[in-house]
């Protein structure tokens, strides 16, 4: 299988070291335009879709494989070893993607030098009186529920709570656009495998080094989390961007791009 051409894989610039985009739930590799434009000049990029996503083949879905996280991160070592990444790679992730890269990198120790997270949530799920997720069970099964009876609904309602700004706004737009481009079978099982991971335990058990962009006022990914982040993840930074919604890198790009300049100018620890 050709796993360049399954994951819609692209590659921008062949000189300097590799930064690997990794995007969230309902979107695709094109979230990451308005990053990737910094470092063009300085840096092999790598982006690719998961499979059920973006312009991915469509046809390489297995439900059984992608019901949880492990085969999200399965294509991400997948996408590295088709072009042979093996070490000192920067992995910037967004939302879901961050669990996917942290489960990556305990199944393949020394492929990342460093991780930038952009709103992370290793559970979504509240469990008191230690940790909040920010939501209840019978409101991601309501939301599951609402998906499987009107798909349009369901993106009309998720879109602005995901932007943290007006239905007729650009980035609620943009992602209204994405999640309805998605099949709603492929959606629908990437977004149970999203909602409902819980990978607290795996946190204490990553070596490498990361970068927690926390969102100030965030729906999805209260601060809580993100300072639970911080307190698990050894060698951990926080950094809170001051911004509303989910989606820092479409909605305050420039914001995301000093971040990123900055962590990749920090000596490595070690």
């Amino acid at each position: 299988m050709d796993i360049r051409q399954r994951n819609h894989v692209t590659v921008l610039g062949d000189a300097g070291p590799t930064l690997l985009y990794a995007h969230g739930f309902g979107c695709s590799q094109d979230m990451w335009r308005h990053v990737t434009p910094a470092f063009t000049a300085t840096h092999r990029q790598v982006l690719f879709d998961y499979v059920g996503s973006g312009q991915s083949e469509r046809q390489a879905f297995d439900p059984a494989r992608y019901a949880s996280l492990d085969g999200y991160a399965q294509d991400l070592l997948e996408v590295c070893d088709a072009l042979d990444l093996k070490q000192d790679v920067v992995l910037i992730a967004h939302s879901v993607s961050c669990s996917i890269g942290l489960l990556a990198s305990l199944r393949r120790p020394g492929l990342f030098s460093r991780m930038v997270l952009v709103g992370p949530s290793p559970c979504f799920l509240n469990h008191p009186p230690d940790y909040h997720g920010g939501f209840e069970r019978e409101d991601l099964q309501g939301l599951l529920s609402l998906m499987d009876q009107n798909f349009i609904g369901w993106a009309d309602y998720l879109a602005p709570v995901v932007a943290g700004g007006p239905a007729d706004g650009a980035v609620s737009g943009e992602l209204n656009a994405s999640f309805c481009s998605t099949d709603p079978e492929t959606a629908r099982v990437f977004a149970e495998a999203t909602f409902f991971a819980d990978n607290r335990a795996d946190l204490p058990r990553v070596s490498v080094p990361c970068l927690i962009l926390q969102h100030a006022h965030d729906a999805l990914a209260p601060l809580a989390v993100g300072e639970y982040l911080h307190r698990q993840l050894k060698g951990s930074r926080l950094q809170v961007l001051e911004v509303v919604g989910h989606c820092a890198h479409l909605s305050a790009p420039d914001l995301v791009v000093a971040a990123i300049r900055e962590e990749l100018g920090r000596a490595p620890l070690g």
